[in-house]
Order: C-alpha cells, then structure tokens, then sequence
C-alpha cells in the first residue's frame, strides 16, 4: 500500500507539471496581455518598464523556466489586477478561507442529508417516500444553481430581510468586514448544497436498491439476520464502492467555490476571483488557482482509490496478484 500511493504521488506531480506547461503556454498565447497599451493608457516607456518589472519582457522559455522554479517553492508571484500587486500566496490564504467554510458547510449538509434519504428512499422504493425523493432530487440536479440562488436573495434576502449586510473575514487585501454573521451562510450553503445532495441521494439509492437485491441478501434474511445488521454489515458495505466512485469527486468542486453561488451572495471567495482574473488576464493568479483545483482533483481520486481497498479487501488483493 506504502508503495501505491508513493507512485500515486508521483504521478500526481507529473500530472501537475502538465497541467502548469499547459497553462502556461494557453495564458502566453492569449491576444492581448494585463498591461496592454490600448487598454490601460500606458506610455511606451512606462509599458516597457512595467513588463521589465514583472519579467515580461524576457523571452518566453525563460519566463516558462523561472515559472516552474518558483511554483516548486509556492511562489507564484504577484497580482497584476488587485491594488497593490500583492503576493498571489497571500491573496490565496486570506480568499481561501471563506470558500472553504461555505464548501465544507455544504458538503456536511450535502453528505448527511443526501446519504439519508438516498438510503430510506432505496429502502422503501417504490414508495410514496421514494417517489418523493426522487421528484425532489431531480429538481435539485436540473434546476440552475443561479436560478435557485436569485430566488432565495428575492424571498429571503430582501423581503424576509435575511443577509442584508454581509461581513466576510477576508483580510487586509480585499475590502471586506471585521466578522462573519452566522446567517451569511444560511443562504449560500443551501443553496450550493442542493445540486450535489440531488447527486448523492440519486447515487446512494441506486447503489443500495441493487445491493439489497443480490442473492445474499435474501439469503441472510433467510436465515434469520435482523434488517439492521443487514444493512450496516452488507448492504451499505457493498453500495459503498460505487458510491465512493461517483460522490468523493463532488468535494474539490465545493471546496474551491462556484462563480455563480458566490457571485450572487456577494461571496468573495476563491471561484469569483478566478473568473475576474481571467477577465482580467491576471496570469500569476490564473496559473496559481488552476494548480491548486488540479493538485485537489487529483488528491481526491488518490484518497478514492484507497478507499477502495479499505472497503473491500478482494481489490487490495487483486492488485497485489
């Protein structure tokens, strides 16, 4: 096992090395660039001095080179587009934080509701119960995350009067509050938890409804085995490794936020600030969140990969032989 993930690591940093070459050149081909002539007002000379300042002016293997250098360090650089052109380091460590409070809010309710009612609805299925869990999931899943954030801010935000001043800690970089209301996330968590509890009790139903009608199912309540050994000792046992599958990847999308949850709750959190630097063609900080949404994708589909031979001892097995 030691060895399998010290290879999964090392695939990861290639991965990673890939995805950086790949960005890299894709942001050096773009027309155009963050301190462009026409768009800024610059004079020749303060353009070329500017582009001197930032390494800009280099040819472009030498800038590629001194790029991977530097991000082996985590050192990306600076901000072209906030004022003060502050390290993207630090940017990152103060916007963070606030994205990853409402993604971990949101998976929690998203994981414990879903998994909930995914199970009662496969236990129950073809019910009244399952039906509605069903009606309801497909709602969650069609329905935009957009549409569903604009109604709430109508009904709660500005008639109930819910969330009308947000103070999001953020530090001294971006404006923002000095404290976090607890019903700043009331709204924006529900929200963004609707689509993927849709996803997970739609998953969970379907991997315990085809576990409960194996054979050995019928076989243990033939012999007597009580419904709640059942479904903790084989049921949920075996439905976990297609729901492993399918649910884990949700997370990284939730722990690095959603341009449109955030951008209609006001959140400045980590999605908003990658669109509006690729607007912005704020390559450091383009390069930097797209390393780190990488660098989560790919540690997710290597913890789900362990899961597996934790759940089920036959895949640890397998792939030993």
């Amino acid at each position: 096992m030691t060895g399998y993930i010290i290879r999964r690591l090392l695939s990861l940093v290639f991965v990673l090395f890939c995805v950086a070459t790949i960005v890299f050149f894709l942001m050096d081909a773009v027309p155009g660039g963050p301190f462009s002539l026409g768009e800024r007002g610059f004079s020749e000379e303060a353009y070329q001095n500017i582009l001197a300042k930032y390494g800009l002016d280099k040819p472009v293997f030498e800038r590629y080179v001194n790029y991977l250098k530097d991000a082996v360090r985590l050192d990306f650089g600076y901000s072209f587009s906030i004022a003060g052109n502050p390290p993207v380091r630090e940017v990152i460590a103060q916007v963070w934080p606030v994205t990853l409070h409402v993604g971990l809010y949101t998976v929690i309710l998203a994981f414990s509701l879903g998994l909930t009612f995914g199970i009662v609805a496969a236990y129950y299925r073809n019910s009244l119960i399952d039906n509605g869990v069903t009606f309801v999931a497909t709602l969650g899943i069609t329905i935009p995350s957009f549409v569903i954030a604009t109604w709430f801010l109508i009904i709660f935000g500005f008639q109930a009067g819910w969330g009308k001043e947000s103070n999001w800690i953020i530090g001294p970089i971006v404006p923002g509050g000095n404290a976090i209301l607890s019903w700043d996330y009331f709204l924006p968590v529900i929200t963004y938890a609707l689509a993927p509890l849709a996803i997970v009790a739609r998953y969970t139903r379907a991997s315990v409804t085809d576990a409960m009608s194996a054979d050995y199912i019928r076989t243990a309540r033939a012999k007597g085995v009580s419904e709640r050994r059942i479904m903790t000792g084989h049921v949920l046992r075996n439905a976990a490794i297609p729901m492993v599958t399918v649910l884990l990847p949700v997370i990284p999308d939730l722990l690095t936020g959603s341009l449109f949850i955030e951008a209609v709750f006001g959140i400045p959190g980590l999605g908003k600030f990658f669109v509006t630097s690729i607007f912005a063609r704020d390559y450091p900080m383009v390069m930097a969140l797209v390393l780190l949404i990488a660098f989560f994708w790919g540690l997710t589909y290597l913890v789900t990969d362990v899961l597996y031979t934790l759940i089920d001892p036959r895949i640890r097995i397998a792939g030993a032989n």
